[in-house]
């Protein structure tokens, strides 16, 4: 085969792939080489890795009034337990849509649907007032607190979650819940024994997505997180580019390579469960 003949058929598509990727990868690289850079700036990089030293990421630690440490912790823990209950709240859902028929069953679905139109955006006021005003009757819920904001993101973790799920728990047969009825299992036999191992696919990539947006989240945490002791990353780390004197994009970028790390992680412990979840099932034939 020639070379004009290859690169039309099939060249053109590595150029692309090149091309896509160096796009991706170039802020990435530009980023560590910013946190790896201990002139602290990011404008005056002329090229890559020139200064290379550890000193951003010893600041980034090293700051008492920037508890560093707490807001990874903060991070993880507002972020894990957010994303199971988004994971749990969205299939009890979708499963009683998928598997139920009740009266309002369609107008549900269609409200859910609805409601993700509008961005959490416009409710900020009435999240800040609402926590404010159950701080007063439940301290533990309350404005300044991880609890609260758990209970906030999980406030909307139903809507996009559960249509994606919908579509494919219907993918399922249900002649496995009429066997499964025969043999006398209730609803939540079903659910937690038949339904979730075959539906592994979709919980790992919505309980993937929900950590990356409750991670990466500014303005809600940071309207609820007033105490920079239990604020998240994304919250914490803007102090330090929030002066217009006194930025410090060298530690930012640093914090900002560590942030990335639990996403990642995630990611590639969730990869194995949807590559078997997708090959695996419960008919063999």
């Amino acid at each position: 085969m020639s070379f004009g003949r290859w690169f039309k058929e099939k060249g053109w598509r590595h150029v692309v792939a090149i091309a896509a990727t160096l796009f991706s990868i170039f802020p990435l690289v530009y980023v560590l080489s910013a946190a790896l850079n201990p002139t602290g700036t990011m404008a005056g990089t002329t090229s890559l890795f020139t200064n290379v030293g550890l000193q951003n990421f010893v600041d980034l630690f090293s700051d008492p009034n920037r508890p560093f440490g707490k807001w990874f912790i903060n991070t993880l823990v507002i972020g894990l337990t957010a994303s199971a209950g988004t994971v749990f709240l969205g299939a009890c859902a979708a499963y009683a849509f998928s598997r139920m028929r009740f009266a309002g069953r369609r107008f549900s679905l269609l409200a859910l649907l609805l409601l993700q139109m509008f961005p959490q955006l416009l409710a900020v006021v009435a999240l800040f007032l609402l926590l404010n005003y159950l701080g007063d009757i439940i301290p533990a819920i309350g404005l300044g607190t991880s609890l609260g904001l758990i209970m906030v993101y999980l406030g909307g973790a139903l809507g996009v979650n559960t249509y994606l799920m919908y579509g494919f728990f219907n993918t399922v047969p249900q002649s496995l819940d009429e066997s499964a009825r025969i043999d006398g299992a209730s609803h939540v036999q079903i659910f937690f024994r038949i339904i979730l191992p075959l539906v592994t696919p979709i919980l790992a990539v919505v309980g993937l997505l929900a950590f990356i947006g409750i991670s990466s989240d500014f303005v809600i945490a940071s309207v609820v997180l007033t105490d920079p002791d239990t604020q998240t990353l994304a919250v914490g780390l803007y102090s330090y580019v929030a002066q217009q004197r006194s930025e410090n994009w060298g530690v930012f970028a640093a914090g900002a390579v560590l942030a990335a790390v639990p996403v990642m992680a995630l990611f590639l412990y969730l990869q194995r469960y949807i590559t078997s979840g997708l090959t695996s099932g419960s008919v063999k034939g």
